[in-house]
């Protein structure tokens, strides 16, 4: 059974700590911290699924920083994101390819019974339900907005 994404982070914690790898460590624990306070907050324990979630959703502020970052000429800190950016994806699933995603998008257009662009919606809130991470929903809305056109 493989071990949870947030056990995982706080054991590789500690093994960025012994061999002094700082950068990694910070990354590692802004990631422990972000999912700590969702345990509090919803005052239980964090499992796979909603720490994706929660990955996910830093893996998306980290790119529109790493983009404002890089337009505004710093690139000292657009550096710092994309490292953060790669940390990151090491505990989320791998993103699904081009056919997989067409697959999903074909599968939720069938479900909804969605015609014209109008229903947008529907097919984005079944693929949001369905997918665990892996999923650029930037790219999936595209793909969807083509197929309903």
């Amino acid at each position: 059974m493989p071990i949870p994404i947030y056990h995982r982070l706080v054991e590789d914690v500690k093994v960025a700590l012994k061999n002094g790898e700082k950068k990694r460590v910070g990354a590692l624990r802004l990631m422990v911290a972000d999912l700590k306070k969702i345990e509090i907050d919803e005052r239980q324990e964090v499992d796979d699924a909603r720490a994706i979630q929660a990955l996910d959703k830093m893996m998306k502020q980290r790119r529109d920083s790493h983009s404002q970052f890089f337009e505004a000429q710093r690139h000292d800190l657009a550096e710092q994101e994309a490292y953060e950016m790669e940390i990151i994806s090491e505990y989320l699933p791998e993103p699904l390819s081009v056919q997989e995603m067409e697959k999903i998008v074909s599968e939720a257009i069938k479900q909804s019974a969605a015609a014209s662009p109008k229903d947008m919606g529907a097919v984005m809130a079944i693929i949001q339900k369905q997918s665990e991470g892996g999923l650029n929903m930037k790219e999936v809305a595209a793909l969807v907005k083509s197929k309903l056109s």
